[in-house]
């Protein structure tokens, strides 16, 4: 029984080492604020902010706007940060419809990095333009 016992044991032992030396998952997220309605000529304002804890990216945070059958494509972006990122954009709309914003959370190797790497997007918010 002895013999059996220590073989158990000592299985469990490499499996708890085993999932402790298991591939870490970086965790972030993305969050965008905007009006739910606006009227024609008003003043819209949209924020965003998010972070990641990835090791070794700087952030950058882009906010991206379809509306009017334009498809998606950057309004604002923030300034490379080490750590949270957050941007703000102001625009008004010319026409009554739809407009929806979304968040886009990049990282980057430097401040200049040509290959920013798409690391997590918010949710996609519309704004009713009356």
């Amino acid at each position: 029984m002895r013999g059996g016992r220590a073989v158990v044991v000592g299985a469990l032992g490499l499996a708890s080492v085993a999932l402790a030396a298991g591939p870490v998952f970086a965790k972030g997220a993305v969050d965008v604020t905007a009006p739910r309605t606006a009227h024609v000529g008003e003043s819209i304002a949209v924020a965003a902010q998010g972070g990641d804890d990835s090791a070794g990216y700087l952030h950058q945070l882009c906010l991206e706007e379809n509306g009017f059958g334009e498809g998606w494509h950057q309004e604002k972006c923030s300034a490379v940060v080490d750590g949270d990122a957050r941007v703000t954009a102001h625009g008004t709309s010319a026409r009554r419809g739809d407009l929806k914003f979304r968040a886009v959370l990049y990282g980057l190797t430097s401040r200049h990095d040509r290959s920013p790497v798409r690391l997590h997007a918010s949710d996609v918010v519309t704004v009713h333009v009356r």
